[in-house]
């Protein structure tokens, strides 16, 4: 029973980290960093460089960039789109890192898995503010964003408590990822589409 209840948390943790970091790789630096440095749980030993007073430093200062950046209408999606980049692969490695000294294949395939994640969560978060920014007034945007953190704290708090939860949580999350992006994808398209048949006039009359 123990064996399960550890693998159970094992893959929460695997799988929670790679969806945290498609949301807000720096918050959930932080969070990790701080359960380490007090120890509220313990984690395999390659998070132990998250609790180092310099490391938390640098995801705190990052932290509050992203912050105040994901509030900005426009300039969050340039933010997000340069954090292509940045949050995959870094999902990529927490996943792997969150499989502990465990068989290389094991830890492999939680990396693969984490990016995979990594990658759904970020596409539909970016490609979600990008359709919010076409509206003029920044109030849903700030929802948008204050509503990513609240999700993302609330969603590692039950990878931790009940990791089993939060399992079925994220299976239905990815159920949900599989509908939403051909729509946004089909979404944002037309939206560029629109835009590029406004310009052609202008164009034109130069």
């Amino acid at each position: 029973m123990d064996d399960v209840q550890t693998a159970i948390a094992m893959f929460a943790l695997v799988a929670g980290l790679a969806w945290a970091s498609g949301l807000r790789l720096y918050l959930t630096l932080f969070i990790i960093g701080l359960v380490v440095h007090f120890q509220v749980v313990p984690l395999p030993a390659a998070f132990d460089i998250l609790g180092h007073p310099w490391v938390l430093t640098a995801s705190g200062i990052m932290l509050v960039a992203e912050f105040l950046a994901d509030k900005v209408p426009g300039f969050d999606s340039i933010w997000d789109g340069v954090h292509t980049f940045i949050r995959i692969p870094a999902g990529a490695i927490l996943a792997g890192a969150a499989a502990g000294p465990a068989d290389p294949v094991l830890v492999a395939v939680a990396a693969i898995l984490g990016g995979v994640i990594a990658s759904g969560t970020h596409i539909a978060k970016s490609g979600t503010r990008a359709l919010i920014n076409t509206s003029p007034e920044p109030f849903s945007n700030w929802a948008a964003s204050l509503g990513e953190e609240a999700l993302l704290l609330g969603g590692l708090w039950i990878m931790f408590v009940h990791p089993l939860i939060f399992l079925v949580a994220l299976m239905l999350f990815i159920l949900l990822l599989l509908w939403l992006i051909p729509r946004l994808y089909r979404a944002m398209r037309g939206l560029f589409r629109a835009r590029s048949e406004v310009l052609q006039p202008r164009r034109g009359a130069t």
